[in-house]
C-alpha cells in the first residue's frame, strides 16, 4: 500500500534531513533579498513571506495527528520540526517588522500594538507559540509529565486559529488564496471536535 511505503521511507529520513528541508524555504527568502527581488515595497513583502510560512508550516504540525489517526500516515517524529520551524518563520516576521518596518521605534510599535486589531490578534497567536517552542524538547516532556505537555501544546490550536484570523484581518479583499487558508485551518480545528472512530474490539 502506498500509506505504508510513505511511512517506511518516513521511518529511514533523519530527523536532522527533515530540519534541512524545513528551512529550504528559508534560503529562498534569503536569495529573493540577496539578489533585490521582493519588488516595489521590499519589507512589507518579506513581511508577508516569513508570515506565509509560517502560517504554512503552522497548518502542517496540525495536519500530523488528523493523517495518523484517519489514514495511517504517521509522520509524528516531524511534528517537533514542524513546530520549531512553525516558531522560528514566526519570530523572524515579528523581527522583520520591529526591525526594518518599524526601526525599533518601540513608542509607534506600542501604539500599533493598541489601535490595529490584526497586530494584537497576531501578537497573541505568538506569545502562544513561545510556550511551545521552549517545551519542544524531551527535557521538558519528562519535567512536565506527558499528560501535561499535551496540554499545553493544545496551544497549537489557539495560535492557528489566531494566526488565520490574522492573515485574515490583514487582507483588504477575499481572494482564493486568503479563503483556501482560512478553510484548511477551520477544517482542521474541526477535526479535533469529530470524535474518532473506535476500532470494533472483536475485529481488533
Amino acid at each position: 500500500m502506498l500509506v505504508d511505503r510513505v511511512n517506511a521511507a518516513a521511518r529511514r529520513l533523519p530527523v536532522w534531513a527533515a530540519y534541512l528541508m524545513a528551512f529550504v524555504p528559508l534560503m529562498a527568502v534569503v536569495w529573493l533579498v540577496i539578489n533585490d527581488d521582493l519588488g516595489a515595497d521590499p519589507v512589507r513583502t518579506l513581511e508577508r513571506h516569513l508570515g506565509l510560512l509560517a502560517l504554512r508550516f503552522l497548518i502542517l504540525t496540525l495536519c500530523i495527528t488528523p493523517l495518523r489517526r484517519r489514514a495511517g500516515l504517521n509522520l509524528i517524529r516531524f511534528r517537533r520540526v514542524l513546530g520549531v520551524a512553525t516558531f522560528v518563520y514566526a519570530l523572524l516576521h515579528l523581527t522583520v517588522w520591529v526591525t526594518l518596518d518599524l526601526s525599533f521605534r518601540w513608542g509607534e510599535i506600542g501604539a500599533d500594538l493598541i489601535k490595529r486589531p490584526y497586530i494584537i490578534v497576531g501578537m497573541i497567536a505568538f506569545l502562544a507559540m513561545v510556550p511551545l517552542a521552549v517545551t519542544s524538547n524531551n527535557w521538558s516532556v519528562r519535567r512536565l509529565g506527558a499528560a501535561a505537555w499535551r496540554r499545553l501544546h493544545r496551544l497549537t490550536y489557539v495560535a492557528a486559529g489566531l494566526g488565520a484570523l490574522h492573515f485574515v484581518m490583514l487582507s483588504k479583499v477575499w481572494n482564493p488564496e486568503l479563503m483556501a487558508y482560512t478553510a484548511i485551518v477551520l477544517g482542521l480545528l474541526g477535526l479535533r471536535l469529530v470524535p474518532r472512530t473506535r476500532r470494533n474490539p472483536i475485529s481488533a
